[in-house]
């Protein structure tokens, strides 16, 4: 084993805890970036000017009649920013833009004693606008090829060839679903100026590096002049990765030309019509299976809805690239990728990473391709697993593919499939209006930051004079229980109880040019580098406790905060022996670093190994559906999920039911629409409230949840043998997808071939029964494609009608 993967003797990680806000989170004392506010004297608050038109150039922006508003201290323009005026890595994002490019786009910032002042101000500026054309759906966006950013080529084999092998090819097309992420916390910054001209900000970011980077740039200062603090967020979701730093630079301009600080926090309609989502993509695709029903080649064009600038789209199509393959093996193989400029919020991470997309395309083929190949959707998956020897599309060999097949073997025992299948087709045969359906999906989602400079992370450790320690690390808590799991790894790499130890907030001044706390490697780069840096101190604690003992460092061992020497009764309490060394003038502060070995990847040739490793899961999801409307509920669950050796099961647990409750919204209920009509609310967010945005809720919960870990998987060169777990699970929700679709099916002949949109609404339900009773594989026209027969694009555009086509 792995020196990074062995755990030592009594170790704190595996032990199931709360987590370590949790008593603060329930009891409504936790600080969270706006509670700061209120600790904070003489606060200005910020307010946007939004432009509610798509698509326009400024005219004329005048700004007198808000400093006549009382209590409006300053409006900010493009005009006061002694740096570059840009809120992006790419540049193509202004941050006091003087072009509308969303309905909503912000273009100035009032800044008044009271945030009603600050909104009075923002309306009472005059805005003039030379009003423009407008891209506001990803297919009116396709036809006009409005396009940005790279357009990468994942080819591997003879795709020619494979098809000419193929007993059977299928065609067809698929448009689906971008996602709220709806964090509790809306974005937030507050930013103050000290005695020295310093810019310290508190924000709530999953990236504070980069916020920093970003507010020195507008700022015109170097990055040791601004320090970046996250205390906590309530909830992130990749959406707090790249967006908040232009908010952070707006407050951090505010307070360095007014010398007062700045709170600048969006309200939730800001929030949604303000910052991006998940992606949505169109996909079109052609496929060919040999006569046993395996993948001979696959020729897609995955195209996703970047919206109005770059932000990280070129690494989210990079990523559903790498997965759409998912857990199968796909021999021959060419996928093109392309990004749509739209004048919508510019889209961005979300859990996931462009990976779920990726592998909701080769799902939702299996889905539609077994009834017009005669096999079991199970089966058809199943035969298609990757196996010994066999690599990705882009050339990185499936180290674990057993692991596919015990977690999917694992499910099936676990929910006693084979004699439930049997009770849902007995209920099927006696219920003519009700339908259920039982689906299994697996997954293999790749770790690690596809940029390999990301793949780095670093920590601090200090210990007191009394034994106590701090930790500082460069991971933000999101409440995914980042903060909880490094405490259990100093704990168990210093040999301490985990009393002794206690975490700092994030900050930049601490630990300098972090990664995002993304990509699911939060705890890989993070936990390591703690590691790191305890190994250290305790190498140094080692040989003052073998002075004390009589005996050599190697033979000393720290356990549950006593020294020992082995095979000697002799013993040295922690505190005892940190004050020893203190006086021995040994050095008791660490600075601690990790680096993911092993990654190449060329983004140009789309080739090499870009992950750590591969996670799996599976599940098994049973759904009822009533044939009069299409509504439907999730009767059970059972999920089988590796995440290495747990360093926190109860944490991992809980990760794995939100991601897929999280993926089955995605897939299932977050029907996000815009006005696609030619009137003057072009390009509006419609869903742009929790009452007209469905969000899962208890009643969305399976009735039966089961969530167990995998056992006996032990991940080498992973700290102390985990695996990540945050993003991977929300795939898992394919398996609610693909239930539905059986559902659907049962409502008609046997073979049928059912499209299913996706979201897939109980609306949306309802038309695939349509369509199954008739035996028809279509949608049968009754969803309106384009934007729709009320306007409104939304998911009516992502229901692309395109038959199904086969033939040898």
């Amino acid at each position: 084993m792995s020196h990074l993967s062995e755990r030592p003797e009594k170790p704190v990680v595996g032990i199931s805890m709360p987590h370590e806000s949790a008593v603060q989170h329930v009891t409504g004392t936790a600080l969270y970036t706006d509670d700061l506010v209120h600790r904070t004297k003489d606060v200005l608050h910020a307010y946007p000017v939004q432009v509610m038109k798509a698509c326009g150039r400024l005219t004329a922006l005048r700004t007198e009649p808000a400093l006549a508003v009382p209590g409006v201290v300053r409006v900010l323009t493009g005009a006061d920013v002694p740096g570059v005026n840009d809120a992006g890595m790419k540049h193509d994002e202004p941050l006091f833009p003087d072009e509308v490019m969303f309905h909503g786009h912000a273009v100035a910032w009032v800044l008044g004693e009271t945030l009603e002042a600050a909104r009075l101000g923002a309306a009472a500026v005059e805005v003039e606008l030379d009003e423009k054309p407008s891209l506001i759906t990803l297919r009116d966006a396709i036809a006009a090829e409005s396009f940005h950013g790279a357009r990468p080529m994942m080819v591997t084999g003879d795709v020619d060839a494979g098809f000419a092998d193929s007993a059977h090819v299928f065609t067809g097309k698929f448009q689906f679903s971008d996602q709220e992420h709806f964090y509790l916390e809306t974005h937030a910054a507050l930013a103050y100026i000290d005695e020295a001209e310093q810019v310290f900000i508190q924000s709530s970011t999953q990236h504070p590096s980069e916020t920093q980077e970003i507010v020195a740039h507008v700022l015109g200062l170097h990055s040791h002049e601004v320090t970046v603090q996250c205390l906590r967020m309530g909830g992130g979701f990749g959406g707090k990765e790249m967006q908040p730093h232009g908010f952070a630079a707006v407050a951090a301009l505010g307070a360095k030309l007014t010398g007062r600080p700045v709170r600048l926090r969006l309200n939730r309609t800001q929030d949604l019509t303000m910052s991006g989502k998940r992606h949505g993509f169109n996909a079109t695709w052609k496929i060919g299976f040999d006569a046993d029903g395996r993948i001979r080649a696959l020729d897609a064009t995955l195209t996703a809805d970047g919206g109005w600038s770059l932000d990280l789209s070129e690494p989210v199509l990079a990523r559903a690239l790498c997965h759409i393959d998912n857990t199968y093996w796909i021999p021959n193989a060419r996928i093109a990728g392309r990004i749509a400029k739209t004048n919508k919020v510019s889209n961005t991470a979300f859990r996931g990473f462009g990976g779920p997309q990726g592998m909701l395309v080769i799902e939702d083929i299996m889905g539609r391709c077994a009834p017009l190949l005669g096999l079991d959707p199970t089966q058809l998956r199943e035969r298609n697993f990757y196996g010994q020897g066999q690599s990705t599309p882009y050339g990185q060999p499936v180290l674990q593919h057993e692991r596919i097949s015990a977690v999917w073997q694992k499910v099936q025992e676990n929910g006693g499939i084979a004699d439930r299948r049997r009770e849902i087709a007995a209920f099927n045969a006696a219920h003519p209006h009700t339908k259920r359906a039982l689906a299994i999906t697996g997954i293999k989602f790749g770790i690690s930051f596809n940029l390999t400079a990301f793949n780095q992370g670093g920590a601090l450790v200090l210990i007191y004079k009394d034994g106590s320690v701090l930790i500082n690390h460069g991971g933000t808590e999101m409440g995914q229980g980042l903060h909880t799991k490094m405490l259990q790894v100093a704990a168990t790499t210093l040999g301490i109880p985990l009393h002794k130890v206690r975490l700092a907030p994030t900050r930049t001044d601490k630990v300098p040019n972090t990664s995002a706390t993304a990509a699911s490697a939060g705890t890989d780069l993070n936990g390591g580098a703690v590691k790191n840096a305890c190994e250290q101190l305790r190498e140094r604690l080692l040989q003052v406790a073998a002075t004390q003992l009589g005996s050599s460092a190697s033979d000393v061992r720290i356990v549950e905060g006593v020294a020992r020497t082995l095979g000697s009764d002799k013993e040295l309490a922690w505190d005892d022996l940190v004050r020893t060394a203190y006086f021995q003038r040994v050095q008791l502060s660490a600075a601690g670093y990790y680096r993911t070995e092993g990654l190449h990847w060329d983004a140009k040739t789309f080739r090499g190994s870009p992950f750590k490793y591969f996670s799996h899961g599976a599940a098994a999801a049973e759904v009822e559906v009533d044939g009069f409307t299409g509504a439907y509920r999730i009767r059970r669950v059972d999920i089988v999920h590796d995440v290495g050796d747990s360093l926190s099961p109860m944490i991992d647990i809980g990760q794995v039911e939100g991601g897929f409750v999280q993926g089955a919204g995605w897939l299932t209920l977050e029907d996000m629409r815009w006005d696609a009509t030619d009137g003057p609310n072009r390009g509006r967010l419609l869903t742009q409230a929790a009452s007209t945005y469905k969000l899962p809720s208890f009643s969305e919960m399976p009735e039966e949840f089961n969530v167990t870990l995998l056992e006996n998987a032990t991940e080498e060169g992973a700290v102390y043998g985990s695996k990540a777990v945050g993003e991977p699970p929300l795939m898992l929700a394919f398996s609610v997808r693909e239930a539905l679709r059986q559902a659907a099916a049962a409502f008609g002949p046997s073979g049928v071939s059912v499209e299913l949109a996706s979201p897939a609404t109980p609306e949306a339900v309802y038309w695939a029964i349509e369509a199954a009773r008739q035996g028809d594989a279509s949608w049968n026209g009754h969803v309106g494609k384009g934007s729709g027969a009320n306007g409104f694009a939304g998911n009516d555009d992502n229901r692309t009608a395109a038959k199904t086509l086969s033939g040898a």
